[in-house]
């Protein structure tokens, strides 16, 4: 393993067209900036673990997740690695003492998928991994 120090705003240069840059510093901290060609994916490496493992899915209907999480999940694994009330329709509570289970499907849909893909959380990828 090549160990290069680098203090921000400075790049390391990999090939002929990769470029990593120290955009910042905080603490314990860095961040990083990378400029690759479109061909070539650039992914942290627990996401890159979890996109690896195809037989992985995550449920988006768990009241333990909130919205950011559940839109992180989206970007990160893609509509095709998401299920939604897989487990049973979740919700939050709502203020008649009951449970509101469209409060965490609004939030689905408001991630800004494309329809196809919103079909595929809302049931298709279920019904794909179930054969039916």
């Amino acid at each position: 393993m090549l160990v290069l120090s680098r203090q921000r705003d400075e790049t390391i240069i990999i090939g002929d067209d990769i470029e990593i840059t120290v955009v910042d510093i905080r603490g314990d901290k860095v961040r990083l900036g990378v400029s690759a060609p479109k061909s070539i994916s650039v992914h942290r490496k627990e996401v890159y673990d979890a996109i690896r493992r195809e037989n992985v899915f995550v449920d988006l209907s768990s009241p333990y997740l909130d919205k950011a999480l559940r839109h992180r999940a989206l970007r990160a694994l893609g509509a095709s690695r998401c299920l939604y009330g897989s487990d049973g329709p979740y919700g939050y509570p709502g203020r008649d003492g009951g449970y509101d289970h469209g409060a965490i499907l609004r939030q689905i849909s408001q991630a800004g998928l494309a329809a196809q893909d919103l079909d595929r959380v809302l049931g298709g990828n279920f019904n794909s991994l179930v054969a039916v």
